[in-house]
């Protein structure tokens, strides 16, 4: 695994910026969607995959606690936007998927969790508060599931 720079971003850091389009096609910039809440970014490898898909849906069985007037949870992918569609469908997601898909990989890129070998992200979670400061990570190679309960209590300590 040759995860670009493979520096992300630590706590108490700067979050680098980014605008990526949603499953619908919307725009979302960091610093546009933290003016008000929290945003817990959630870089995974790849939509429809096992491990991502469990993944993502413990955070959709808990929406409520990643998703609310504190935090907005957002998945991340190198996957295109129809694609991230079709799975948040399937699956019943309720909160945005970012296709991270063109150019290509250039958030992970920024955040330190891009797999050049593999064009895919590798497991990244950023909590970013209102002033794009990151306040909690949480990084994971290819194959190796999040311990999801690092997630809730991150959001349960703001």
């Amino acid at each position: 695994m040759s995860v670009t720079g493979s520096a992300y971003p630590q706590v108490g850091e700067r979050a680098p910026e980014l605008s990526l389009v949603d499953q619908e096609g919307a725009t979302r910039t960091l610093s546009e969607v933290v003016r008000d809440r929290h945003a817990l970014l959630v870089f995974y490898p790849f939509a429809f995959s096992s491990i991502c898909t469990g993944e993502l849906l413990e955070i959709q069985l808990n929406v409520d606690e990643f998703v609310n007037d504190r935090v907005q949870v957002y998945g991340i992918s190198c996957d295109p936007m129809h694609a991230l569609r079709a799975w948040a469908a399937r699956e019943g997601y309720r909160f945005p998927l970012l296709s991270d898909f063109w150019p290509h990989g250039e958030a992970a890129r920024a955040y330190g969790v891009f797999d050049e070998e593999s064009g895919m992200s590798v497991r990244g979670t950023f909590l970013v508060d209102p002033t794009m400061t990151v306040r909690w990570n949480l990084v994971h190679p290819p194959g190796e599931a999040r311990e999801i309960g690092a997630l809730h209590r991150a959001v349960r300590d703001l």
